[in-house]
């Protein structure tokens, strides 16, 4: 019901909506599949604010709504001794897929940030009220802080080899948009049919740690209420890290690809144009860019997406 109201009372949303899907996939809500397309888009990021809510103490609430196919690879990534990664990316719930697993009792940490810490403009108030109602719940469930990786930290790539030495298991999304700091060290991919600019970085941790790295995507079922997370076989590691990463982006696009509406990032122009998927066109206006806080936040997730100004893509 939520995201019907959104999918009514946000044209402008849905524009941005209709025009990269447009830039990226020739076709946009304009038609009838097309709408279809964004409303179901705007339904699903209502959802993520239940999945939240029932991340809430011990997360069981969530836990035994999701169906966990593919565990068995996880179990024996740890099994081996050195640690896995499961990458992931801006589909669905992702944020709460990562504290998901930690629920289950998997020992994770995420690589990623809280975006509210360090949006512009946010009074104290305010990015107190998204740690507590946003980040607590999903912190829960993850057994190392955040390992932020801003510009300056030299120290993100130690602390994520020793938590796979002490074989436990990183989550990091794999459509993070790259600071232009960073520009040099990414990567072109093929992706949704075009070349996309990612960071492999986390490929390069696997084969200097050994650790085994998963593709991991969670999909809401027709009720909205029940979901599947997927859990890939190894990604194979031979080869250098672009061609390793290009296997892991290629799964990515494959799931977009079969379930269009879970990819949070059709409605994110600035991410999308970091990503160089579309050419970036000046913004009409403020409000015709971005949502109010709340419901962009609720909407997008804040770690490691963004909820400032499109203009700013900070991952």
């Amino acid at each position: 019901m939520r995201g019907d109201w959104l999918f009514r009372h946000q044209p402008d949303k849905q524009a941005e909506l209709a025009r990269n899907l447009r830039q990226i996939r020739g076709n946009g809500p304009t038609s009838a599949p097309g709408q279809d397309l964004a409303r179901e888009w705007f339904r699903l990021a209502a959802c993520e604010a239940v999945d939240v809510m029932r991340l809430r103490r011990d997360g069981r609430p969530l836990v035994r709504l999701v169906e966990i196919r593919g565990r068995e690879h996880l179990e024996a990534a740890l099994a081996a001794g050195k640690g896995a990664i499961v990458y992931s990316a801006h589909f669905s719930s992702f944020d709460c897929c990562f504290s998901l697993l930690g629920a289950c009792g998997f020992p994770v940490t995420t690589i990623g940030r809280w975006q509210h810490n360090y949006t512009t403009g946010l009074s104290r108030a305010e990015r107190q009220f998204w740690d507590l109602v946003y980040a607590r719940p999903l912190r829960r469930h993850r057994k190392h802080p955040n390992i932020e990786p801003w510009t300056g930290r030299f120290d993100v790539a130690a602390r994520a080899a020793n938590v796979l030495r002490a074989n436990e298991v990183i989550t990091i999304a794999i459509d993070a948009p790259v600071l232009e700091s960073d520009r040099a060290r990414a990567v072109q991919v093929p992706f949704l049919g075009h070349q996309a600019t990612l960071l492999p970085g986390a490929v390069g941790l696997a084969k200097a740690t050994g650790a085994t790295v998963l593709m991991g995507f969670l999909r809401r079922s027709a009720n909205y209420s029940h979901q599947v997370l997927e859990i890939s076989p190894p990604v194979p590691m031979d080869g250098s890290a672009a061609t390793s990463f290009a296997r892991c982006a290629a799964q990515l696009s494959a799931a977009i690809s079969s379930s269009p509406a879970h990819w949070r990032y059709w409605a994110s122009t600035a991410d999308l144009a970091n990503l160089g998927l579309i050419s970036l066109r000046p913004p009409r206006s403020l409000a015709a860019e971005k949502l109010p806080l709340l419901e962009r936040g609720l909407l997008d997730g804040t770690t490691p997406d963004q909820v400032d100004l499109p203009a700013d893509a900070s991952p």
